[in-house]
């Protein structure tokens, strides 16, 4: 009796505490002034991160639009409104978003191949959809030339049109889906669609709610990377589409005249047109993907 009373009071204690309290002997660690405290080594990190990042890439970015607002805005829309500057842009941005749209279809469905299917010459695929990131980019150029130029064995002559412009941007951002789904594919898990399929759902309902969701991530990033490298393209496309102004000239070729002719300032222009674009087609595709997964 005396023995079950001396324990109520430890037994009370231990209800009162709070369910969110640390057991006797094990305390959190916490900052001063928050959740979260970077340790030294953690803290030289990031910040060589930083400073790394800060050369490489968000200082040319600065000087970039520091240079496009040395004219004003008066200078700035008449340089990106300039009908060829203009019709330069618009090839650009269209032609890089429908070879984004195939990439997305044709990457995914040759990423699945190579994980799901078993053939003679897969090993050699492999190392096939790789030679784009490999290969200089005027080499690719010179290549293509070869193949689909006025003289190619194929029968194919595409050269001085627009077709071109595709061709080249559909070669150098091949990988890029494939790569990116090809590993997120390869570690799901497969018990899920056996689940799915003997609860009645067909292949399609299979692939839309359970396979799609999980490869919308990986199939995003692979669109960005897609359309930020066709929409800076200039080494595969420029023997093959011949500049043509007003045709097939793109918004790289554009930004070099602007400099061959001592006009910095407009082709920081439209560098930063062609910035904010990727930008927007980049934020548009994560907010996609996000509605992708919510609804799978």
């Amino acid at each position: 009796m005396s023995s079950t009373l001396a324990e109520r009071p430890g037994r009370a204690a231990r209800e009162r505490r709070p369910a969110s309290a640390a057991p006797p002997g094990r305390t959190r660690r916490r900052a001063p002034n928050g959740p979260y405290r970077l340790t030294a080594t953690s803290g030289l990190g990031l910040g060589v991160a930083l400073v790394w990042f800060s050369a490489l890439a968000l200082v040319p970015l600065i000087a970039v639009l520091v240079e496009t607002s040395v004219g004003g805005w008066p200078a700035f829309v008449a340089a990106v409104t300039q009908p060829q500057t203009a019709a330069a842009l618009t090839l650009t941005v269209t032609q890089a978003l429908a070879v984004t749209a195939v990439n997305v279809v044709m990457g995914t469905l040759i990423a699945w191949v190579l994980v799901r299917d078993r053939f003679p010459g897969k090993r050699l695929l492999e190392v096939l959809i790789d030679i784009p990131f490999a290969l200089p980019t005027i080499v690719a150029g010179l290549v293509l030339l070869a193949l689909y130029g006025p003289s190619g064995p194929l029968g194919v002559d595409v050269a001085n049109t627009r077709a071109a412009v595709f061709l080249a941007f559909l070669f150098v951002t091949l990988p890029f889906v494939v790569r990116s789904v090809q590993p997120v594919l390869a570690e799901l898990d497969r018990d899920v669609e056996e689940a799915a399929a003997s609860l009645g759902a067909t292949r399609a309902t299979t692939f839309r709610r359970v396979v799609l969701p999980a490869l919308a991530p990986a199939i995003t990033a692979g669109a960005a990377l897609s359309f930020a490298r066709a929409i800076s393209e200039y080494g595969a496309l420029v023997l093959l589409s011949g500049n043509l102004p007003m045709r097939t000239e793109v918004g790289s070729v554009r930004i070099l005249s602007y400099l061959e002719n001592g006009q910095p300032e407009q082709a920081a222009a439209v560098a930063s047109v062609l910035l904010l674009v990727s930008l927007l087609v980049i934020a548009t595709i994560q907010l996609l993907q996000r509605r992708v997964a919510r609804r799978g």
